[in-house]
């Protein structure tokens, strides 16, 4: 098998070798091809993509993978999938379950391993070659995407299961397993005539292309509009360990003598709540919000271009709107329920939010400052709002949330309480980078469930923000097992220091591995359904669920603890801590909601508009909504939107709040049940984060909770109610 594999792979690098060029190949020319040819057959020879990984649960071999391994891999997992889904596709025997949807869930091992593996490294540790290869695949990808989805052998195939669906005495995992095919091939375009399919393939290919460009334009930005800041006594306010990290970074980046701030992904900066300097605050605030708006990473042109083709892909499928397409098959259905969801916050948010600009008026004039409030003025006076009302510093809170003990005592702990688990560190296994470690996750029984890399550190070559994802995943189908990721940029200390982290670092961490857990708990059949597979407003409630256990009694006590001394934080210290937690509701409620309006409204354009003028655009949007309040931007703008304009939440910003809803409902009810104790964490883990989307999630929640879940817990999670017992 690995002969064949090596062969095929050869031939297709040659063969696209031979098509880059009609004209006849000259003397030097032969020789050079002939070496080329050479060169490939001895990288896809010892190409570790091309067969499984001997590690356990299939765990990449970092090792071994290089990045001139990828593309042969990609062509050959290419070649091979469709190979795979033709003889699907032409087979003369009627369509079963078992030899079409059975068949496409074992087909594309390859390319699914490869396309894996690639896109975690070019989203975590980027380099020129792997963003080269990323522009080269986005195309070919997509139009390897739309021949098997556009394919009307195949889509007749699965059209006919889904019409007797009721009648193939199927377990119901199975029937929504051709419930989903039916409507993703719909969805892509199956049922239009070849004129329409043809116009779909372009503009998927363009989309691909545009969405790729952006996401390099912001990770090109990284570096681009990081402040170099000449002297130390700009960063009056910033703790020594910060400033040592600013210099040494800036050392790295040839500045040396010099101090550089990285800027991070949103448009709140949070070294903004600490320089004492005015002006470099507004040159950092202006570096964030003004990024990717201007020379060969502008990405307004972008901008505007995606949201047309968004749009005219929307009216070939026949909808009104890209927004309309996308809510479709999500909780929220369309796009006015979503407006509607959004739009009665609006009015209290932005009353709470004068309020607080108010408070922080007066205190820049009680603090001297003779001047208007300015975005780079708020969360600086807002942290002299917040001490005086509840007498609270963030270096002193830091010193008690070490990043090592809140990983190891805080999660670990937490998901051993609740689920009964244990992580097992694994430093046999090789990782992609210096900074992640590799961790095995067993079950109660001590059986083994699944491998989790844990990659919190910033570092060059890393996008912004922070997410999780899947290297294996898992099905009982493939005999496999899930291999998952957390990523995050946390600045790390320098050298032989303790890195410390805020409460905001911390329940992030909490948040990522409640996605880590939704994969790493899975426990269906099929790899379609398995894991975090489900709707955009429903993804983000299990680990938005995680996030209220950094704050439960017996966990913060476990976690805690002075860096030095191993004291635990105070008691009063963590009531405030606890009490600040609605503080500033209204920014970080009403930035939130501006960016998912702006998400609506760009996609709620029709394919009839023209290209719109970004800026006024945006005005025009916040203005709408009645949420363009001067001193609060949204979180994130267009060019740098990466959720909604890089096409992974395009429409669907809003889950972020659809899915806060359900959270905070089921982290009530767990309480009324007692809290953290293992009958809760083991109705949660059946009912929602084992069954992925193997049945409506509606019908998960109802499974767990009783009943669907109402906005009360919510706000009292927001401190916009109070809780009565």
């Amino acid at each position: 098998m690995r002969k064949t594999l090596i062969a095929s792979a050869v031939g297709t690098v040659l063969a696209l070798s031979a098509c880059s060029d009609n004209t006849a190949p000259s003397q030097t020319d032969t020789v050079q091809t002939q070496q080329q040819a050479a060169q490939s057959a001895d990288v896809t020879a010892t190409n570790p993509l091309l067969v499984k990984s001997m590690l356990q649960y299939e765990a990449p071999n970092f090792a071994e993978i290089k990045d001139e391994h990828f593309l042969p891999a990609f062509e050959e997992g290419m070649k091979q999938h469709m190979t795979e889904v033709l003889a699907i596709a032409n087979n003369p025997e009627p369509a079963t379950f078992d030899n079409t949807l059975v068949a496409l869930e074992k087909s594309g091992a390859l390319l699914t391993r490869t396309s894996r593996i690639f896109y975690n490294l070019a989203g975590s540790d980027s380099n020129p070659e792997r963003r080269k290869i990323q522009s080269e695949m986005a195309p070919k990808l997509a139009a390897h995407s739309d021949n098997i989805n556009l394919n009307p052998q195949l889509f007749a195939r699965i059209k006919s299961l889904y019409n007797q669906r009721n009648e193939l005495n199927l377990d119901s995992e199975s029937t929504r397993l051709i419930e989903v095919y039916y409507e993703r091939f719909v969805r892509a375009g199956a049922e239009l005539t070849e004129e329409q399919k043809t116009a779909i393939r372009a503009l998927n290919e363009e989309h691909s292309k545009l969405t790729t460009q952006f996401s390099q334009n912001l990770l090109a930005e990284t570096k681009k509009i990081a402040v170099i800041v000449d002297t130390k006594e700009q960063l009056d306010g910033l703790s020594d360990a910060q400033i040592t990290a600013a210099a040494n970074a800036a050392k790295d980046a040839g500045h040396e003598g010099k101090y550089l701030l990285n800027i991070t992904n949103t448009t709140r900066q949070p070294v903004l709540a600490q320089l004492n300097n005015r002006e470099l605050r507004k040159q950092v605030w202006q570096a964030s919000a003004n990024r990717a708006q201007s020379g060969d990473t502008d990405n307004r042109p972008l901008v505007a271009r995606l949201a047309q083709l968004r749009a005219e892909r929307a009216k070939l499928l026949g909808y009104d709107n890209w927004a309309s397409f996308g809510l479709e098959n999500n909780m929220a259905k369309t796009p006015q329920a979503v407006l509607d969801m959004l739009g009665s916050m609006v009015p209290a948010v932005v009353a709470n939010t004068k309020l607080e600009a108010d408070a922080i008026q007066a205190m820049i004039k009680q603090k001297g400052g003779d001047f208007e409030l300015q975005p780079w003025d708020w969360e600086y006076y807002a942290e002299f709002v917040r001490q005086a009302k509840f007498d609270l510093d963030e270096n002193e809170v830091k010193q008690y949330f070490e990043f090592d003990r809140v990983l190891k005592d805080g999660l670990f702990y937490t998901m051993n309480r609740l689920y009964g688990v244990t992580f097992k560190a694994r430093p046999d296994l090789p990782t992609y980078h210096p900074d992640v470690d590799a961790y095995e996750l067993f079950d109660a029984d001590g059986s083994s469930l699944a491998i989790f890399y844990a990659d919190y550190f910033a570092r060059d070559g890393k996008r912004g923000g922070a997410w999780m994802s899947s290297f294996v995943g898992q099905s009982h189908l493939l005999g496999q097992k899930p291999v998952v990721v957390n990523v995050m940029n946390i600045p790390k200390a320098p050298e032989g220091e303790p890195t410390l982290v805020s409460y905001d670092h911390v329940t992030t961490m909490f948040h990522e591995l409640g996605h880590g857990l939704h994969g790493m708990f899975s426990d269906v059949k099929y790899p379609t359904l398995a894991g975090t597979s489900v709707s955009r407003d429903f993804v983000e409630f299990p680990s938005t669920f995680e996030e209220d256990w950094a704050a439960n009694p017996e966990v913060i006590a476990n976690y805690a603890k002075h860096y030095q001394t191993g004291e635990p934080i105070p008691a009063e210290l963590l009531a405030k801590v606890m009490k600040s937690r609605s503080f500033n509701q209204g920014f970080d409620t009403l930035e939130y909601l501006s960016a998912a309006l702006l998400d609506m409204e760009w996609h709620s354009l029709s394919a009839d508009e023209p290209l719109q003028d970004v800026n006024a655009f945006e005005a025009a949007a916040l203005k709408k909504h009645g949420v363009d309040l001067a001193a609060v931007p949204p979180r994130y703008k267009s060019t740098f939107f990466s959720h909604s304009m890089g096409g992974g939440y395009s429409a669907g910003y809003y889950a972020y709040m659809w899915s806060e809803i359900l959270a905070a409902d089921a982290f009530a009810y767990v309480q009324s049940q007692g809290g953290l104790k293992l009958e809760n964490g083991q109705n949660y883990r059946k009912n929602i984060l084992s069954v992925g989307n193997s049945r409506p999630p509606m019908e998960s929640y109802k499974a767990f909770r009783g009943q669907e879940p109402t906005t009360d817990a919510l706000l009292i999670r927001r401190g916009l109610k109070t809780k009565v017992d």
